[in-house]
């Protein structure tokens, strides 16, 4: 029996929580999903506009263009949350500078409205400040946490690589011999990897594998489909 407990503690302590996860993983499952739809619906635009010439030049420059932006666009909205708990550090530092009393006291409130009683609140407020009281208010009052730190360069690489991943996969496509055959191809192998995408999202993350691939499947079907409508259009009008 005691074996079973101490197997099950175990266990418990060795859950493999995905909180960590969540700077990169976000990055990556918007840079592999903004790849695939991305790619795809601009060669199915140029496909529909009976452009066969310009579909490999359109998916490369995709790719490409795409894969940078989002990269520039992840590390510098990225490093403007890094910059916000910077700031929101330093202004915790000088308060606790100028008024230290009221610094503990706003900490013991804090644990007193998790449901702890004043006594043991102010104890354990006392023992944080004794030992680090910063690190203290910085996870608890403002809830800043190393696991869900922001990491600009990370998040920047996830996305381009994850983007270039999610665009070569439609890209295949547009090697097909005719222009139907480019459009059947390039959303068929589209489709797959949304499918894909939802999946390992799913997987990593520890949600629901139908609703999360869904979600995916959805958006890039619609994405391709307002495209294709566009493109459509710029051929009928001859533009």
């Amino acid at each position: 029996m005691s074996q079973a407990i101490s197997k099950l503690e175990h266990e418990l302590h060795d859950e493999n929580h995905r909180s960590h996860r969540a700077g990169w993983l976000r990055a990556a499952v918007l840079g592999a999903n903004d790849g695939l739809v991305s790619t795809s619906s601009l060669m199915i635009g140029v496909v529909t506009a009976g452009r066969n010439d310009f579909v490999l030049t359109a998916g490369l420059a995709a790719i490409t263009a795409g894969a940078m932006s989002m990269a520039v666009g992840e590390f510098v909205s990225v490093r403007s949350q890094n910059d916000i708990e910077q700031s929101d550090k330093e202004l915790e530092k000088k308060q606790l500078e100028l008024d230290p009393e009221a610094e503990l006291e706003e900490l013991t409130q804090i644990y007193e409205s998790r449901g702890i009683s004043r006594k043991l609140a102010e104890s354990v407020a006392r023992e944080l400040h004794a030992k680090d009281p910063l690190a203290a208010h910085l996870r608890d009052e403002l809830g800043h946490h190393e696991a869900t730190k922001a990491r600009p360069l990370q998040a920047a690489v996830a996305s381009a690589i994850s983007f270039t991943a999610g665009g070569l996969i439609p890209f295949v496509g547009a090697f097909a011999p005719s222009l139907g055959g480019k459009a059947l191809s390039i959303i068929l192998i589209t489709f797959v990897g949304l499918i894909l995408a939802g999946i390992i999202s799913a997987r990593i993350a520890g949600s629901s594998v139908l609703k999360t691939t869904l979600r995916i499947v959805f958006g890039g079907a619609l994405g391709m489909a307002i495209t294709a409508g566009v493109g459509q259009i710029a051929n009928i009008s001859g533009i």
